[in-house]
């Protein structure tokens, strides 16, 4: 799985992360998160707005902080 946290570091986006992390660990889930905050990087994946979660290539969450229990929807 293919997990991206977007956004330029932001407090908004390191909560995002946090959520995508705890996801994971109550799904008993270990894959690998990554963080895309290089601007360049961003516009490439397409993503106008942070924070952003991308799930395989696909945008999933743009423009706000997603919950936990909705993440581990999108991660199931």
């Amino acid at each position: 799985m293919d997990i991206k946290v977007i956004g330029t570091g932001c407090e908004k986006c390191g909560k995002l992360y946090d959520n995508v992390l705890e996801a994971l660990k109550e799904l008993g889930v270990e894959e690998k998160v990554e963080r895309v905050d290089d601007l360049l990087e961003i516009v490439k994946l397409g993503v106008m707005t942070a924070p952003s979660l991308m799930v395989d290539g696909k945008l999933v969450v743009s423009g706000r902080i997603a919950k936990v229990d909705e993440i581990k929807r999108f991660l199931k």
